[in-house]
């Protein structure tokens, strides 16, 4: 059987919702975790279309929340597979919002979530490889290849085996702590 090869944009999710008060907090501003959810459901679409199989979500990259989203803005979140491994990708997610009156995009924040496509008995699934078709998706997709493998480097380093506190103590002498250990 032939390896299929699908181009990002087989992969794009343009999702578009105006924020009620039901998605406010206390200050009037949109909820963090609304906008989550939001990025979750575009991220499994994403991932799903993709790879013609049901995607679960694995990790979340960081999410920095640049500009607050206000009641009565358009958000839109514009989502697309930026990096392929055998059974995972990383979806990448930027969120903008518009307010309606005044035409004014705003770029709320970005993200990537890392998705497992599975199978109907919930194993994990090859997706199909990923085609870089220019120097933005080469980019994004070595991008995507330095955000895991530090991720598993800090993962190695901070593991309760190979932690050693004496060799950070120096590094921590300029923060806000007071050791009792």
């Amino acid at each position: 059987m032939d390896k299929i090869f699908k181009s990002n944009k087989e992969s794009e999710i343009i999702l578009t919702e105006l924020m009620l008060p039901s998605h406010s907090n206390f200050s009037g501003k949109i909820h963090g975790g609304f906008i989550l959810s939001l990025m979750d459901k575009a991220a499994f679409a994403s991932a799903s279309k993709f790879s013609g199989l049901y995607c679960v979500t694995a990790s979340v990259n960081r999410v920095d929340f640049l500009n607050p989203i206000e009641v009565g803005e358009l958000v839109t979140m514009r989502a697309r597979v930026n990096y392929v491994g055998n059974t995972s990708m990383v979806v990448g997610i930027r969120v903008e919002s518009q307010n309606i009156q005044t035409g004014k995009v705003k770029h709320c924040n970005s993200s990537y979530f890392s998705m497992v496509a599975k199978d109907e008995n919930g194993n994990s699934k090859q997706v199909p490889g990923l085609i870089i078709a220019n120097k933005n998706d080469m980019r994004r997709f070595l991008r995507s290849i330095k955000r895991l493998k530090m991720r598993h480097e800090r993962d190695h380093e901070f593991s309760a085996d190979n932690f050693n506190p004496e060799n950070y103590r120096e590094d921590l002498d300029k923060y806000n702590i007071k050791f009792e250990i």
